[in-house]
């Protein structure tokens, strides 16, 4: 009895520090600051369209001292966008940009602001999921990962970002693309 209360407590740290959603693959223990505007997000904060139309700012509380990939997707996407009950449930890529980088030192609360002036290879597109009934929170992740120094985007993962948006496979992406596990996530809810 004393083992399986352990073996508890330790599934619900681990629960507790996951900063995807419950499910997801790759799970990610490491928080990524996402904020939009003054709203800085916790895993599953739920936040308005309004909130979520401009590209966030993002940062790191643990060293930033290389160059990142960011990425956020909608799990709970249908295949369907005019009518999504109709259609099958999907994730949608919405957003990768290369070449983050520190834009200073960190703040007093730890944190470093990632910066990027590239746009490429998929521009911002804000949370904008449809009216529902009922309606459901679409569960936006956004992931981070060490980008590969020289790193250019290979072919086949290109084709997953520019064709293959509906359906898309983070898994299959992390091999195509040549990366290593993100280093860190964090997710939020839109409900349409």
């Amino acid at each position: 009895m004393k083992g399986s209360s352990m073996l508890s407590a330790l599934a619900l740290a681990g629960i507790s520090a996951a900063q995807t959603p419950a499910g997801f693959t790759p799970a990610v223990e490491q928080k990524l600051e996402v904020a939009f505007g003054t709203k800085a997000v916790t895993p599953g904060l739920a936040l308005a369209k309004t909130d979520t139309s401009r590209q966030p700012t993002i940062g790191l509380s643990i060293p930033a001292e290389g160059t990142y990939l960011w990425m956020m997707i909608d799990l709970d996407a249908s295949t369907n966008f005019v009518n999504p009950k109709q259609g099958q449930p999907a994730t949608y890529l919405h957003t990768v940009i290369r070449d983050f980088k520190a834009s200073g030192a960190a703040s007093a609360a730890g944190v470093t602001t990632l910066t990027s002036t590239s746009t490429s290879p998929v521009a911002w597109f804000a949370p904008a999921p449809p009216a529902e009934q009922p309606p459901h929170p679409h569960r936006y992740t956004n992931l981070l990962w060490e980008q590969p120094a020289n790193w250019q985007i290979p072919a086949s993962a290109n084709t997953m970002l520019q064709s293959g948006k509906v359906a898309f496979d983070v898994p299959k992406f992390i091999t195509a693309a040549g990366l290593s596990a993100p280093i860190a996530a964090n997710y939020f809810n839109v409900t349409g």
